[in-house]
């Protein structure tokens, strides 16, 4: 041994450590190494290694393993779940209706009657989508509303799902002279090349459970594809979004048994109690959750997409990978409750191919969590080396989305 070493030395003229240990050791020893040395800083924290969950695999190969099949809290990882759940059940482009429609007559620019909203339960529907619904009905003629604002649920709009509480959120965009701050600000970033619309309502909101039979639908409006609803729920881990598209797939209970048959785990590793990941009782093993993230990449890759089109990837994407270190190109979803931590993805290998990486941590200290999780995942990526030719999970086919986008309403035209 000290013959080699020696000769090393006379080769490159003392080369680092890292790079000895790259020629001494495969790079499986490297890796099991270093999970002997993350679970053992975590314990000499505090944090037990039974509270901790590792697994690494390539597509063909278990790389490392510390309690893989055990369920443990995963917090938003339970995202995946959804997202394989109803992307199994709803194509890609898939969009959520929602009619506009009126009652009475239109005089010199005000509707002598109601103003009537049939929701579709689009879960992204914003701001922008609002004033760009505002300006159609400009579009036809409409600045006043005489009558009251009738909304026929479901419908949500900035993530809040109580019926009320959202049509006071469309009041408010649909007339520029009402606009908050924040109204101001979405408009600026993604509708400013768009007129501000100026629809006013005199009478009250109204929440009726049938469509009006007087009604005459007006516009119809479509939602972003499923597709894109679902990587935007991902990049920012939004809650609300989930708890909708798991209820259209049925539930958390159908949510994990779809989930556990697509990754080919024993159901005991996929426990959900909801669709968005809130609460301890959401359970997932590491191994289950590769396995998720493997059997969405096969069903993307069946509808001409791909794991990028529905995670955030660090270097594009901002919301909860904004203050993460973690290589270029990874594909990740995270996860936090106040005690527990969870980085579950996969990143492009030379040595590998696509390896699927999952730590699911519990005990406390976020930030802890997270910069040692980063620090994984980098030693990983340095470990199995990077390439320059990843695999078509990397690969994005989505267009990126346009907020507010004219396009998408539609005149209805009397029949």
């Amino acid at each position: 041994m000290l013959e080699l070493l020696a000769t090393l030395v006379w080769y490159w003229g003392q080369p680092r450590i890292e790079e000895l240990q790259l020629l001494l050791f495969p790079p499986e020893v490297a890796l099991h190494q270093y999970r002997d040395r993350y679970l053992q800083t975590l314990a000499q924290e505090g944090f037990s290694p039974s509270q901790q969950g590792i697994w690494v695999q390539s597509t063909q190969q278990l790389l490392v393993n510390h309690q893989g099949d055990r369920p443990l809290s995963a917090a938003s990882v339970t995202k995946i779940a959804t997202s394989l759940a109803v992307l199994d059940q709803y194509p890609f482009d898939y969009q959520f209706l929602t009619r506009i429609g009126t009652t009475g007559t239109l005089e010199n620019g005000v509707l002598r009657g109601d103003l009537v909203l049939i929701g579709g339960n689009d879960p992204l529907f914003v701001w922008e989508e609002a004033i760009a619904i505002g300006n159609a009905l400009n579009r036809l003629g409409i600045r006043q509303v005489a009558g009251n604002l009738v909304i026929v649920p479901p419908f949500m709009m900035n993530f809040y799902r109580e019926p009320q509480t959202a049509a006071a959120l469309f009041r408010l965009a649909l007339d520029q002279h009402r606009w908050t701050p924040e109204i101001q600000a979405a408009y600026a970033e993604h509708l400013k090349a768009q007129p501000r619309p100026q629809v006013s309502i005199r009478g009250e909101t109204r929440l009726q459970s049938t469509i009006p039979s007087n009604v005459t639908i007006r516009l119809e409006h479509r939602s972003l594809p499923l597709g894109e609803i679902v990587r935007q729920m991902n990049i920012y881990s939004n809650n609300e979004i989930a708890e909708t598209l798991a209820e259209m797939a049925g539930g958390a209970a159908t949510v994990a048994q779809v989930a556990a048959r697509k990754a080919n785990v024993p159901p005991s590793e996929i426990q959900l109690v909801n669709g968005s990941g809130l609460g301890e009782e959401n359970r997932i093993s590491p191994r289950a959750a590769c396995g998720m993230l493997f059997a969405l990449q096969e069903m993307l890759a069946q509808k001409n997409h791909s794991l990028a089109d529905v995670l955030p990837m660090a270097g594009r994407d901002r919301g909860t990978l904004e203050y993460r270190q973690l290589p270029a190109a990874t594909l990740v979803k995270t996860g936090s409750l106040w005690n527990v931590s969870a980085l579950v993805g996969v990143l492009p290998t030379a040595k590998y191919g696509t390896v699927c990486f999952a730590l699911l941590n519990g005990g406390g200290t976020l930030e802890g969590f997270r910069r040692a999780q980063d620090r994984y995942v980098q030693h990983l990526s340095q470990t199995l080396q990077p390439t320059q030719r990843p695999g078509a999970e990397f690969r994005s086919q989505a267009a990126p989305p346009r907020l507010g986008d004219p396009q998408r309403i539609q005149l209805v035209t009397a029949q």
